[in-house]
């Protein structure tokens, strides 16, 4: 891969990249703690709680998930025009006021809007997070050898962790009586913390200078980076893998209900696939980023990723039946591993370092839109055979690995076998 240290030097008053790189990953940890620990009881309270019918339910969820995910474009925009600080401390600020309004909303539109709310502030930070991230990680890669998918995995790890352990501080003020108000309290205590030690910690960085001359070719405009061919591939690329992650919400639980006749191992199978990430993805990513280039990670994660799905009309029946949805967890989860660093880490070979924010949200963006588009079409396969349904699901990431062979090859940044991600 082709590293541009012109483009990553250490700005004047910024911080060293490990403790920035510390920072952003406790940062995200923190995030995901927050989250997650109201939005798997969101859906039950608004059914058990406040009445709502299912149709209505699925409105809701979805809302959340487009004015998060559909929408990180604008943050990441706004990350390159003012830097990441504003924009983060905005974004915690507005998590904090939507989970507080979501803990006392009674109606239909007061949860609508403060669930909205809710997602737009992830909408907010998390490009602002992201994208700071693998501008650090470019940084730590240039000045110490230690590849930024190694880095960038300790990122994704840690943010598994915060998702494995949010629903745990969750579920506390539920055992304790206090229902899904207090969870909604709690959450936004969190992100109090969060927004107080950013307020203290977070470095200011200057805005990015509009109309910046581009160097070496890279896109100089908003304009320019949706015309950026190869970061277009990678958004493609990148969306096939975020549809197969989204299986496990749509196909896996079908799959569970028909091996065992109910959806109660779902919780087990979900803990399966965050152990692993916790468990695997640094040794594993140290192992990868040493041994081939990120294109090559990126291909074989979504090679992975399609064995999973072609591996589940095959695998025998295990215990309970679990056996040919557990397969499907392992492999999706180890070619989340290997793709998703490297896809992070080839962003900022293809754009302008001051357009990174904007791409980083663009990636998230265009995989949004692309699980909306296909969880309709598996939503229509559902009912059909079993390999009819796997074999479509399968043919997704292989279409996205045939994609991921056009990028530029670049690569592998020499580095001692013993160096290790800090």
């Amino acid at each position: 891969m082709t590293v541009h240290p012109e483009r990553v030097r250490t700005r004047p008053g910024h911080p060293g990249t490990k403790p920035y790189l510390r920072l952003l990953t406790a940062t995200q940890f923190a995030f995901n703690i927050g989250f997650y620990a109201v939005l798997p009881y969101l859906a039950t309270h608004l059914g058990d709680g406040l009445g709502m019918a299912g149709w209505l339910i699925g409105l809701v969820l979805g809302l959340r998930t487009f004015s998060q995910q559909g929408l990180f474009v604008i943050g990441g925009a706004l990350t390159d025009r003012y830097g990441p600080r504003p924009v983060v401390l905005a974004g915690c600020a507005l998590r904090i006021a939507g989970l507080c309004w979501l803990a006392l909303a009674g109606s239909t539109a007061t949860v609508i809007a403060a669930v909205v709310l809710i997602g737009f502030a992830a909408a907010l930070y998390s490009p602002a997070v992201e994208s700071e991230t693998a501008r650090a990680a470019v940084a730590h890669e240039s000045e110490t050898g230690t590849p930024r998918a190694q880095v960038l995995a300790v990122f994704s790890a840690a943010g598994q962790a915060g998702a494995f352990l949010g629903p745990l501080l969750g579920t506390l003020p539920l055992l304790l009586g206090g229902g899904f108000r207090a969870a909604c309290l709690a959450g936004a205590l969190v992100f109090g913390c969060v927004l107080a030690g950013h307020a203290r910690l977070m470095p200011h960085r200057p805005r990015a200078a509009a109309g910046r001359p581009g160097r070496g070719g890279f896109p100089r405009t908003p304009r320019d980076v949706f015309a950026n061919r190869p970061f277009l591939v990678l958004c493609l690329a990148h969306s096939t893998y975020l549809v197969s992650y989204n299986q496990l919400y749509l196909a896996l639980p079908v799959e569970v209900e028909h091996a065992t006749g109910s959806q109660s191992a779902l919780g087990g199978l979900f803990a399966l696939s965050s152990l692993l990430v916790v468990g695997v993805q640094l040794p594993l990513t140290r192992w990868s980023a040493h041994r081939i280039a990120p294109r090559t990670a990126l291909v074989a994660g979504l090679a992975v990723v399609a064995a999973g799905f072609a591996a589940v009309p095959l695998a025998p029946g295990g215990p309970a039946g679990l056996l040919p949805g557990a397969t499907l967890v392992v492999l999706l989860t180890l070619g989340q591993m290997l793709l998703v660093p490297a896809a992070r880490g080839l962003v900022p070979d293809l754009v302008d370092d001051h357009r990174l924010g904007l791409a980083t949200g663009a990636l998230s963006s265009v995989s949004g839109l692309a699980v909306l588009v296909g969880s309709a079409a598996t939503g229509m396969l559902l009912g059909t055979p079993g390999p009819v349904l796997w074999t479509a699901l399968a043919a997704v990431p292989l279409a996205g690995a045939a994609l991921a062979l056009t990028l530029p090859r670049g690569g592998r940044t020499p580095v001692p076998p013993d160096t290790v991600a800090d």
